[in-house]
């Protein structure tokens, strides 16, 4: 059964900000503080080394620009840019 949560005393500027990034994902408040809320606790994944290195050579980086858009990529994927 789902649990109400409340947060209170929220200083003007992280509200804002809060409101901002829901507006982003078209996402409600309430939505964007679960969609938060179910990212910080969700068991990441982790690879095998065999694993990494299938991925790192499937991704067929060739240069240190390709490396750099892979990281960007991957770090946008984690922030859910």
């Amino acid at each position: 059964m789902p649990v109400n949560l409340s947060i209170k005393n929220v200083p003007d500027h992280i509200a804002e900000q809060l409101r901002r990034r829901a507006a982003k994902h078209h996402r409600s408040l309430q939505g964007e503080l679960t969609a938060i809320l179910e990212e910080s606790v969700a068991e990441e994944r982790k690879l095998t080394p065999t694993e990494l290195l299938a991925e790192l050579r499937a991704g067929d980086l060739r240069t240190p620009k390709e490396a750099a858009r892979f990281v960007r990529e991957d770090r946008d994927a984690r922030s859910g840019r």
